[in-house]
């Protein structure tokens, strides 16, 4: 029995020797928790630090009580030096503030995951447009890997081969629109299904979680509960990403909606059909398929069905449903993802993942929650 717990022991030390030391900033927030409980089950990482400004002090556990046995941290400020000791760090923080953190942390050798849109649009010009502020990090920017990984593996491989030569390195992750968005259009984009002119109309919807944890007047709950309304409308700052990703600048309408719903994210695209593009659904599906055979959170569902947020919660999973409106030319795809799931902390450890050399599934939950 004591031989059997000193071996104990000794697994435990040695997987706190292999942990990959690791911090969140901007842990509290609805994306920064979700990341928590992921980080906090991943065999290989070691979660020492987690910030936010308004909580410092207090203990995660206190905050989230779901955590209640599990984990003693507690909430530090956004610049604990600690982060300095993390070789990987989350940047789960608005706009703006990555753009300050991100160069330094790269610039000392860790791997930094942003999940803020600081590093997404690779044209600075295009960015300062959408954001209203210039970019002051634009020799990084030309560097990031953008956090996409069915869209985009090469690179993700190309910054995973830079971190193991010993290199620090930035992704710069997807949003919640542009990735179920982007998931759902470009298999049939990049099977050349896409007519030459005409416009790509993307109607989504979101649960109230995407607006952040600061209820505002739109997102206070009696103002959400038992509404539908559209916003942003012609003017959302992810209508700049879905078009960089897909290759369709300017062709774009896209319209977001805010839907009483904790988490989930339902994006419908009509595409607008080439001459010679499939004209079936079922033909549409083999297409779809194909693209996505080897991916490991993409399911493609059969013609005749489609996806529904319920059937991706708490998870990296994305389900894509097609049909073909023939009479009118146009494909229809519809994307499902959880927002703060694939569109945000599970899409951001499988980045991780990717860029350590890790399986790409690893800490990230194989099936999504059944029942809400």
């Amino acid at each position: 029995m004591q031989l059997g717990a000193l071996g104990m022991r000794a697994m435990r030390d040695r997987r706190a020797i292999m942990s990959i030391t690791t911090g969140i900033v901007g842990a509290a927030g609805f994306a920064g928790v979700e990341l928590t409980r992921v980080a906090l089950r991943h065999p290989d990482l070691q979660l020492t630090v987690v910030t936010s400004n308004e909580l410092a002090g207090v203990r995660v556990a206190d905050e989230y009580p779901a955590f209640l046995g599990v984990t003693d941290l507690a909430y530090t400020t956004h610049d604990d030096p600690k982060l300095d000791e993390c070789e990987l760090v989350f940047l789960a923080v608005p706009h703006t503030a990555a753009l300050a953190m991100a160069p330094r942390l790269v610039a000392r050798g860790a791997v930094v995951i942003d999940l803020s849109a600081d590093f997404r649009l690779k044209d600075p010009a295009v960015y300062e447009q959408w954001y209203k502020t210039p970019h002051t990090a634009t020799d990084l920017l030309a560097q990031a890997a953008f956090g996409l990984p069915e869209l985009f593996p090469d690179d993700l491989a190309r910054v995973a081969a830079r971190r193991a030569q010993g290199e620090g390195v930035l992704v710069g992750c997807a949003g919640c629109y542009p990735t179920a968005t982007s998931l759902a259009a470009a298999p049939a984009i990049r099977a050349g299904m896409l007519a030459d002119a005409g416009a790509v109309v993307v109607d989504a919807i979101s649960g109230v979680t995407g607006a952040g944890k600061k209820a505002t007047a739109r997102t206070h709950y009696c103002f959400a509960d038992e509404n539908l309304e559209a916003y942003g409308v012609a003017t959302h700052r992810h209508t700049p990403e879905i078009e960089q990703i897909l290759g369709i600048e300017g062709r774009l309408v896209f319209t977001p909606h805010l839907a009483p719903l904790n988490r989930g994210l339902l994006s419908t695209v009509n595409i607008p059909l080439a001459s010679g593009a499939p004209r079936t659904t079922e033909e549409a599906v083999e297409v779809y398929s194909e693209f996505y055979r080897n991916s490991a959170f993409v399911r493609v569902l059969p013609a005749g069905k489609m996806p529904k947020t319920s059937s991706v919660a708490g998870s990296n999973y994305a389900h894509i449903g097609v049909a073909v409106n023939d009479r009118a030319g146009v494909l229809i795809a519809v994307g499902a993802i959880d927002n703060i799931g694939k569109g945000a902390a599970d899409q951001a450890m499988q980045c991780a993942n990717i860029v350590l050399g890790l399986p790409e599934t690893r800490a990230l939950e194989p099936v999504a929650v059944p029942v809400g």
